[in-house]
């Protein structure tokens, strides 16, 4: 399954298996860098790994600090491969910039994505390809 006219947000290619979450992420508060598991006992992704996967979340929350949080996910290895996300915001923008991690944006109207199918981000041309 392909799905075009992404936004391109921070531009590259990368792939990974899904992981996919209804909530919003606050990178700073809610993620150990030195594992990339999401430590919130109330987020629906509790104890997750972020490391190589292509994330779907609609957004980030919190400081704008959590660039760097993204940056030293980044910097450790723990990171995703690369962020979709359902509206553009500046943390998650910023962070990605800084740690070369591609983002898109989804159109409207894109039914939700599985976990665990590998997806491939281009972001320079906005599309997702999924292997359904």
């Amino acid at each position: 399954m392909i799905i075009d006219y992404c936004k391109k947000i921070v531009g590259g290619l990368a792939e990974g298996l899904t992981l996919q979450t209804s909530q919003p992420i606050n990178f700073l508060s809610m993620i150990d860098v030195n594992s990339g598991r999401i430590t919130d006992p109330k987020h629906e992704l509790h104890l997750k790994s972020l490391k190589g996967v292509v994330l779907i979340f609609p957004f980030a929350i919190g400081s704008s600090v959590g660039a760097y949080s993204i940056y030293s996910l980044r910097v450790s290895g723990t990171g995703p491969n690369a962020i979709v996300c359902t509206r553009a915001d500046i943390t998650t923008a910023s962070g990605c910039a800084i740690s070369n991690i591609p983002v898109v944006r989804l159109p409207e109207g894109v039914p939700p994505i599985r976990q665990g199918i590998l997806a491939k981000v281009e972001a320079d041309i906005g599309r997702i390809t999924l292997q359904i």
